[in-house]
């Protein structure tokens, strides 16, 4: 009751006299936090985005136009980074921040003063690791993955920082992730069950849970990139004993998993939006809950396919390549329980829908080449070509940015109590979706002709396709100003949004009546 009691003096207070700054510095609002995460989080997609426009402005024809060699692998490197830490991973957190409190009846998250500190510390550790461009040597230039001995040994002083922004980032997701579980299993309305908690909800409880067990191993292996640069160890040094090959054994153990971190929110999101447009219960929710959480043991299992080059025992390869494998399973039920869920529904294709419909075709794109990237013989030969470049962003864009997007446009009435333009949300859908497969599918071409990914320069054999994946690059790139303008202009003066914005679509969603915590929970009609 206390918990309960602390939160509605929380939300008391934020209605109080404090405005301005003050409110969102100290905020402790679970929908402020959520739309602080979503803003930042959009800044710093458009921040790696803009890197990643002027790596393909320099790749659009063969030789050195635009920046030198040093600058390109700094900008390859913060462009992963981030994306990863400072986009998609907090634009998650924003989502669960706003929603899940709706969904399980709770008046806020648990930790409602945990929950403002780790939004900070995430803007604290982007803004460190963004500020490594403007030091002495530059950014780091050993690539998102940081492998070592390059980045222990040749890196540039502000590996340092950026070792020290990696530290933060996670000590921020961990706080988040001890947040929504703490929320989820503590604080559900009386009658919630675990197994009728929506999709959304599922997921994020999974992927904190996931959160919380492979981030201490990133803060395990920078601290040890840490000693050897500092510290006189040799953890990585094949000269002082050590292991280059522990360090790629070390990073994917955390890589892969976090993989899923980035996707399996996304799962959550259109898993409410699918059954919502389909007018149908989502099939085979049972399922669903228990394919997600196969995904995520089996996410741990996986790690060694991305280093089948490196010297692994046959033994090894076989086993990583038979449970790589098998992780497409578990993904493969939920594809067919989304396909099964719209089958002979009454369809619309609103804006959100459109987004949720290319997740799966594309999502589907890219696990296809990933069953062909783990065949290990096979892999020997796509290794570090622009192969695999094309399978990572046909999972990650298509997988976690569209379901961003989706969810983004299914829940901006329910945030604002406004509705967006409609025509303008499908010019966005269908510029993304066309600039998406116009700047990556022809890099599986140039990938199986031997391109490597990586390189500032290319033989001119590979210009036709880099030039057409630059110019896709350049849409995909420009119609995400066309969003910002899209949620700027229904906040600003949209159409009020109606009680039911989806015409009777969201009465399939496990919705919770004010007040919040105390209500009887009961499963709302079927809609014709």
């Amino acid at each position: 009751m206390s918990a309960v009691a602390d939160a509605h003096a929380v939300d008391h207070d934020h209605h109080g006299p404090a405005k301005g700054i003050a409110r969102w510095l100290f905020t402790t609002n679970h929908k402020d936090i959520g739309t602080m995460y979503l803003v930042f989080s959009f800044t710093m997609f458009l921040v790696g985005g803009a890197m990643a426009m002027l790596i393909r402005a320099e790749l659009f024809e063969p030789g050195m136009q635009l920046i030198q060699p040093a600058f390109y692998n700094q900008m390859t490197t913060m462009h992963g980074l981030i994306m990863v830490f400072g986009a998609v991973m907090p634009a998650f957190v924003g989502l669960a921040n706003w929603m899940i409190p709706l969904m399980v009846g709770a008046p806020d998250m648990a930790l409602p003063r945990l929950n403002n500190w780790s939004f900070w510390l995430l803007v604290t550790g982007s803004l460190i690791l963004v500020s490594t461009l403007f030091m002495d040597g530059g950014a780091p230039n050993f690539g998102w993955t940081f492998y070592a001995p390059l980045s222990t040994t040749y890196g540039p002083d502000s590996t340092t920082f950026f070792i020290f922004a990696i530290h933060i980032l996670g000590i921020s997701s961990i706080m988040g992730a001890i947040n929504v579980i703490a929320t989820i299993i503590n604080m559900r309305a009386p009658g919630m069950t675990f197994m009728k908690m929506p999709m959304f909800v599922w997921t994020w409880l999974i992927t904190a849970f996931l959160l919380i067990a492979v981030l201490p191993v990133l803060a395990g292996v920078v601290t040890m990139m840490l000693m050897d640069i500092h510290f006189g160890t040799a953890f990585f040094d094949a000269a002082g004993g050590g292991d280059p090959v522990l360090f790629q054994h070390v990073f994917w153990f955390f890589g892969h998993p976090e993989v899923y971190i980035m996707i399996l929110p996304a799962f959550g999101v259109i898993s409410q939006i699918i059954p919502a447009f389909s007018r149908k219960p989502l099939f085979g929710y049972t399922s669903m809950v228990y394919a997600v959480a196969a995904i995520a043991i089996l996410s741990f299992l996986v790690w060694a396919h991305h280093m089948f080059t490196v010297g692994i025992p046959i033994a090894g390869e076989l086993f990583f390549m038979y449970a790589t494998m098998i992780i497409a399973v578990p993904t493969g039920v939920k594809i067919f329980n989304w396909i099964s869920t719209m089958f002979r529904g009454s369809l619309t294709f609103e804006t959100p829908m459109l987004f949720a419909i290319g997740f799966v075709v594309l999502f589907t794109v890219g696990g296809l080449s990933g069953v062909m990237l783990a065949i290990a013989p096979a892999d020997f030969q796509y290794h570090d070509t622009y192969f695999v470049v094309a399978h990572f962003h046909y999972v990650l864009i298509p997988g976690a940015i569209y379901g961003i997007f989706a969810a983004v446009y299914y829940w901006l009435p329910k945030w604002s109590g406004r509705m967006y333009s409609e025509a303008l949300g499908k010019t966005h859908f269908w510029l993304s979706f066309i600039g998406l497969n116009v700047a990556f599918f022809p890099m599986h071409f140039v990938g199986l002709a031997g391109m490597p990914r990586r390189y500032v320069d290319y033989p001119v054999q590979f210009a036709n396709f880099n030039m057409i994946s630059s110019i896709g690059a350049f849409l995909f790139g420009i119609s995400q100003l066309l969003l910002v303008y899209i949620v700027y202009r229904a906040i600003r003066s949209g159409n009020k949004a109606p009680a039911r914005p989806w015409d009777g679509a969201e009465g399939l969603e496990w919705t919770v009546p004010s007040p919040a915590p105390y209500h009887t929970f009961e499963q709302p009609p079927k809609v014709d």
